[in-house]
């Protein structure tokens, strides 16, 4: 039986053995996958490794940490600066991974944004996976909104010289005014999440409501699964996604690396030299889960 698991912790009310076992099951495959919460990084890498596991996801706090114990770090993952899969070879070397960015870019399949603008809500680890993706489906700017415009600088030079094709701007939150500009709104902060602020929304109705007509209101947050800005953004018309299905096609890109050897992206063309690292075309695919029969366990779970 294939072993994975996903570290973290806090894990409390994770989706993810649900969704990934409905993969698992579409493929034909036995396996199963299991939470391990630790405050241990180290001793779990071990656990793992020696526990006959075949690749395990990351979570907070260690998305981060975990790139000092794998042998290598995949282009995805460096660009993300953040590791979410670990594929663990046959010789026990560890291969890292990012699958947020395909996760967030196959959502978007059928959607162009190229020469488009696009605002981001936040600039956490979420808002970098998020940038790639974009930089992927060729944006020309990317506008951040946050609370703390210094704590912010490292991380924006740090896309300035990754993606050097794209124009970045950075601005108060609270100062956010017309939107009109951009093609697409992303929330990457956890205002509106069940249990945080569920009661709150980042960006207010009257802004959202100068965004034009084709705009994208897209809210990572997937629980509860209409945030109160995914509500207000129908209400006025706009095109809506939760992060249910970025949480499910990331998953499924992880199922790929695990059983074959790169995920399949939805658009490979890159709109800058750095991004076109990760994204030449994956070799044909063995394996490839469900889509549908995943996100429906998930709401299943989530009903």
């Amino acid at each position: 039986m294939n072993k994975f698991a996903l570290i973290g912790n806090p894990l409390t009310h994770s989706l993810s053995p649900v969704i990934h076992q409905a993969g698992f099951k579409s493929l034909g495959i036995d396996a199963e996958y299991e939470l391990i919460e630790t405050d241990d990084l180290v001793t779990t890498i071990k656990q793992l490794k020696s526990g006959g596991f075949s690749g395990f996801n990351v979570t907070i706090p260690y998305k981060l940490p975990v790139a000092m114990f794998v042998d290598k770090i995949e282009p995805s993952a460096d660009f993300a600066r953040a590791v979410n899969t670990v594929k663990i070879e046959t010789d026990k070397t560890l291969s890292a991974y990012n699958t947020d960015i395909i996760g967030f870019q196959n959502t978007l399949a059928d959607v162009s944004l190229q020469g488009k603008r696009a605002a981001i809500l936040g600039t956490g680890g979420a808002a970098h996976a998020v940038v790639a993706a974009l930089a992927l489906m060729k944006v020309k700017e990317i506008t951040f909104f946050t609370r703390s415009i210094p704590n912010a600088l490292d991380k924006l030079n740090f896309m300035r010289k990754k993606f050097e094709d794209i124009t970045f701007h950075i601005h108060q939150i609270e100062k956010i005014g017309g939107l009109s500009e951009f093609a697409i709104l992303v929330n990457a902060t956890p205002i509106g999440m069940l249990g945080n602020s569920a009661d709150m929304q980042p960006v207010s109705r009257s802004a959202l409501s100068t965004m034009g007509a084709d705009a994208i209101v897209y809210d990572l947050i997937y629980n509860p699964r209409k945030t109160l800005l995914i509500k207000d953004a129908e209400k006025l018309g706009l095109k809506t996604i939760n992060g249910l299905d970025m949480l499910v096609h990331q998953a499924a890109a992880a199922q790929e690396i695990w059983f074959n050897d790169a995920p399949a992206a939805a658009n490979t063309a890159a709109s800058t030299t750095a991004a076109s690292t990760f994204s030449t075309a994956a070799p044909a695919l063995r394996k490839k889960p469900s889509i549908p029969l995943m996100k429906l366990a998930a709401l299943e779970e989530l009903a």
